[in-house]
């Protein structure tokens, strides 16, 4: 029988409970051994406390990061919370080994110290509960911080996002996932080939959680349709030739999928980025000016380089010339086995992209999703 991965937590996740053990310390003047939280994902998350120190206006621990059977440079790192008392209001920030921001486009702003939008809701929603049930009198200041982080962020990407000192404090459902590459292709060829055995013949991929939400949410779509193929876009096309899919509709946030109009089909950072790179390459082609092609080398993320373009008056056409090339490469992957088309969105300015039969494809994905 085949060994079932077992998921881990996130940073954010770790972050989160120790600020929760330390404010209990704090409120019931004992020490805390074990704490517990229910991520966004739903499931529940139960640790152990390690070194915990409780003194009269402030209270420290710590919790191990585990990433599961898919561990990346952050596991064993311990995240450690202090939580001190202030007159009222809760703060979070960032100490020893958490990144501080310098570049704007990232979803935190320049000057903050790296904790994401999730981890920040997380910390603040466990000491809110607790302040309430206790019916505290005080407010408490969180800092979050990871003394071996600065070494670890080094094996990162941070330097190039403009983080400097240290690691990120992230997640978006607060478990990790295993990643394993070959469990996961072997997950993404059992749904797809039941989905197929089940009567579906226009099928949906999306990379992630970004665009399962953006499936369900703004389009309005049954995401029963479709299918998670991470950043394996190549394969997944693939397992729809041999599944005799008649059409595969890909949509996926452009971080990822503009890297297909360098015909990139692993979109996994560490296999190939160039994102900057082919939106420069195609603004360029379109005239755009040398500064404008500057800034967008410059950028850190694309929803900063499409507010450039935008601004420039230049998305249009350089999207309209990145889904020219998008187009050539997945035809080209599928040998003109099933029809194909590709929509990119951004989480800011909404459809940036789409190619030629993408609409015809998603007006059958809505026919699909008013039939069920």
């Amino acid at each position: 029988m085949e060994k079932k991965l077992r998921k881990g937590y996130t940073t954010g996740s770790c972050a989160a409970l120790a600020a929760k053990a330390a404010l209990k310390m704090l409120l019931q003047d004992k020490i805390v051994e074990e704490e517990r939280i229910l991520t966004p994902k739903g499931i529940l998350v139960a640790v152990p406390i390690l070194q915990p120190t409780l003194e009269e206006n402030w209270a420290s621990c710590a919790v191990e990061k585990d990433g599961g059977d898919d561990p990346d440079v952050t596991h064993g790192l311990l995240i450690y919370a202090r939580v001190e008392k202030i007159p009222a209001g809760i703060l979070i920030d960032g100490g020893l080994g958490v990144g501080r921001v310098t570049k704007r486009g990232l979803s935190v702003p320049v000057g903050q110290a790296a904790i994401n939008p999730v981890p920040r809701k997380m910390i603040a929603q466990e000491v809110e509960r607790l302040l309430l049930q206790y019916k505290a009198n005080f407010g408490v200041k969180i800092v979050i911080s990871v003394p071996k982080g600065e070494e670890i962020a080094k094996k990162t990407f941070n330097s190039r996002l403009g983080i400097v000192g240290g690691i990120s404090i992230l997640g978006t459902t607060g478990i990790v996932e295993p990643m394993s590459e070959e469990a996961l292709l072997d997950t993404i060829y059992v749904e797809m080939k039941v989905a197929r055995e089940n009567g579906l013949r226009h099928l949906i991929l999306t990379p992630g959680n970004y665009g399962e939400n953006f499936i369900r949410e703004v389009l309005h779509l049954d995401l029963s349709q479709a299918v998670v193929c991470s950043n394996f876009i190549g394969k997944a096309i693939d397992y729809g030739v041999e599944l005799q899919f008649e059409s595969i509709l890909l949509i996926g946030h452009m971080g990822k999928l503009v890297k297909l109009a360098a015909g990139i089909m692993h979109t996994h950072s560490k296999v190939a980025d160039g994102r900057m790179e082919i939106l420069t390459a195609h603004a360029a082609l379109q005239g755009a000016t040398g500064r404008l092609l500057q800034e967008l080398m410059d950028c850190i993320s694309t929803d900063e380089a499409v507010k450039c373009l935008k601004a420039s008056g230049f998305l249009e056409p350089t999207m309209e010339s990145v889904m020219e090339k998008v187009e050539f490469h997945l035809e080209h992957r599928c040998g003109g086995a099933l029809k194909i088309a590709a929509i990119l969105f951004s989480n800011v300015h909404g459809i940036v992209g789409q190619t030629q039969y993408a609409e015809a494809l998603l007006q059958k994905a809505m026919q699909i999703g008013e039939k069920k």
